[in-house]
């Protein structure tokens, strides 16, 4: 790693100076690369101690952040683009390379160095002469881990938030690992950040694996991946792996915000995600976890895009329309909203911004269901607003799973049969879209019509449904007579067995349009999905393999969800037991967890009788309890700092 010395003041404009490379120490000595932008007058910097805002990447804080484009732009602005603009607003700006990132010393362990770090930083911050001690954290994913992790160690200075996409509640849960299954977006994240950051002959070594043979040889295993010229990637990566129970390792600050939610600091949070975006979970439970303290302003919003993708109006195959970015919308545009929130919380005296919505949300669904310019399916949607989240008015339907590959409002009788399929590991269901983020070249998220084709990994049936594999059971309502609004948390209980010591069972909801002149065939549209790995049917922290003849009940809980499902549709349940490469594959033997290579074939049964009642239940809310959001207020005129 190349050692970096300060570059001393330089002028970027008439009225913004920076410092580049500024070394800051933490507490063992490790020192951490730093950007300081302050305000300037004729090219001399601006004394006046002034409120800070901080962000901690991995990124690189030189580099363009690809989330910093607004509508109409056509490439995102550099970070010292960011930083003059809020320069200009009365702010220092300080960007900083997590500890053994970019220019900062220390070796990269994903995630656990973030909540001392950035307490450190804190700490050096509020004690600057150009600093009045308050100071606002913001970011996108990673940036968002960095705050949350800070934040829960209640730094000095800490005044307000802006956490987008990311903030960990439980990344046992949300993350790294979801209902016991490992995210397969830490393995490819691993080698693409390994790969940029290896130099000379490692980085050479790592640039001619083929990441796609890899993803056909797991799990990866000691100096046996494609990341070992980067040792200290691979280690973190098959700790994370490894780690199947939910023990005191997943309870350390910066993993687990959930833990600290009783002593988190009383500050201004804005937490943002979207639906396909693959932190739905952690930034609704941290908003539930936060909420009911007046003393803490909590903004949620959440967007249909992909991760990070606020000014985009499509994820995947699908289209949103017009009035899906954030920019136009929600605010003028992102620099805007941020800098109210800003304005508001930071600077002392100035009158507050207009009073705003708790909880903004998009409605996915509406559209015409032809095919645009673009060749997407026109979803459609609209912005709307709520006090709370999970809406008030929501109320629980369920759906139970029949014969017949029905999904009906009324329990099965008390004799029905029950379904059987073979899972077998070595041909596992390939990942079709979803909340996914941080996959390429292996997978990438967004809405698809569920059918295998040579663009999605694994797939071996072109042209095939998923729901014509063996190993797949899809359950179907009749055609819709009605528009229902489905909004909030998703669940599936099933009661199942199996006569594997181990297998998972896996859940999508999908919104059936019926076939049309653009789609002769109809379109399947995945709405949200979970997993569920069976050795932990009874608890996260003590997994048991399953005994002969067991029947046994879980509940499988996909992101929340908000979707229109229009008269005329269907409403589908597709159960399996993968969905790979989004998840690693259950081998199904009850080895320690990512380190199974022997497989077993699982015969998987899931029952539904008045016994044993197998069903979705999803959260429906009214037509007349669905608000739409009005326009945003107009922009803040730019001023230079006095």
């Amino acid at each position: 790693m190349t050692m970096l010395a300060s570059s001393g003041p330089q002028a970027i404009a008439d009225d913004v100076i920076v410092e580049r490379d500024v070394m800051v120490v933490m507490g063992d000595g490790v020192r951490l690369a730093t950007d300081i932008y302050r305000p300037a007058s004729g090219g001399q910097v601006i004394s006046t101690p002034l409120p800070a805002i901080l962000e901690r990447t991995p990124y690189g804080k030189g580099e363009r952040s690809r989330s910093e484009i607004e509508v109409g732009m056509a490439s995102p602005m550099r970070r010292d683009e960011v930083a003059a603009y809020f320069v200009r607003a009365g702010y220092v700006v300080i960007y900083q390379d997590c500890r053994g990132r970019y220019g900062s010393e220390g070796e990269f362990s994903k995630y656990v160095s973030e909540a001392a770090d950035g307490y450190d930083t804190a700490q050096w911050l509020v004690a600057q002469d150009w600093s009045n001690g308050r100071f606002a954290t913001m970011g996108l994913s990673y940036a968002a881990h960095t705050q949350a992790a800070l934040a829960c160690l209640n730094p000095p200075g800490l005044a307000c938030m802006v956490m987008d996409s990311g903030g960990f509640s439980n990344a046992y849960r949300c993350g790294i690992r979801q209902g016991g299954a490992f995210e397969l977006k830490q393995a490819s994240w691993a080698y693409n950040n390994a790969r940029e950051a290896a130099e000379g002959l490692a980085r050479s070594a790592i640039e001619a694996e083929d990441i796609r043979a890899w993803f056909k040889a797991m799990p990866w295993s000691e100096g046996v991946s494609p990341i070992r010229e980067a040792p200290e990637y691979e280690a973190y990566l098959l700790d994370q792996w490894r780690s199947g129970a939910f023990d005191d390792s997943w309870r350390r600050v910066g993993l687990y915000m959930e833990g600290f939610y009783s002593t988190f600091p009383e500050v201004p949070v804005v937490l943002m995600s979207s639906w396909y975006d693959a932190y739905v979970k952690s930034t609704l439970d941290n908003y539930t976890g936060l909420s009911g303290n007046a003393r803490r302003p909590l903004s949620l919003i959440m967007g249909p895009w992909l991760h990070g993708n606020r000014n985009s109006t499509f994820a995947g195959d699908i289209s949103f329309g017009a009035e899906a970015p954030i920019g136009g919308h929600v605010a003028e545009s992102w620099l805007d909203y941020r800098r109210r929130w800003f304005d508001r919380w930071l600077k002392t005296g100035m009158p507050e911004a207009c009073e705003e919505p708790q909880v903004r949300y998009f409605l996915m669904g509406g559209g015409s269901g032809s095919k645009t310019e673009e060749e997407r399916l026109d979803h459609g949607g609209s912005w709307c607003t709520a006090p709370d989240w999970p809406l008030p008015g929501a109320k629980s339907q369920s759906l139970y799973l029949h014969a017949g590959g029905r999904l009906k409002p009324v329990e099965p009788a008390e004799e029905a049969a029950a379904f059987s399929y073979d899972f077998d590991p070595n041909d596992p269901v390939p990942t079709i879209g979803g909340s996914l983020t941080s996959g390429q070249p292996i997978f990438e998220g967004g809405g698809f019509d569920q059918r295998e084709a040579e663009r999605f990994f694994g797939s071996r049936n072109l042209g095939l449904p998923l729901s014509a594999r063996p190993d797949v059971l899809s359950f179907e309502t009749e055609l819709l007579e009605d528009d229902l609004a489905v909004i909030g948390p998703i669940t599936i209980e099933l009661h199942a067995a199996s006569n594997a010591p181990d297998t998972d069972f896996t859940a999508k909801l999908i919104d059936v349009y019926p076939p049309s002149a653009d789609y002769p065939l109809g379109f399947a549209l995945n709405i949200t999905d979970g997993i569920f790995r069976c050795r932990y049917r009874h608890s996260f922290e003590n997994p048991a393999p399953i005994e002969t003849g067991e029947v046994f009940q879980i509940t499988i809980e996909p992101f929340a969800t908000a979707n229109l499902f229009r008269k005329g549709h269907r409403i589908r349940l597709d159960i399996s037991s993968s969905n790979f490469p989004k998840y690693d594959v259950n081998p199904n033997t009850f080895a320690p967890e990512g380190t199974g290579r022997l497989t077993q074939v699982a015969r998987n049964t899931v029952f539904s009788s008045r016994t044993h009642p197998s069903r979705l239940v999803l959260p429906v809310v009214p037509k007349d309890r669905i608000t739409p959001l009005g326009p945003p207020s107009a922009p803040i005129k730019e001023a230079s700092p006095a």
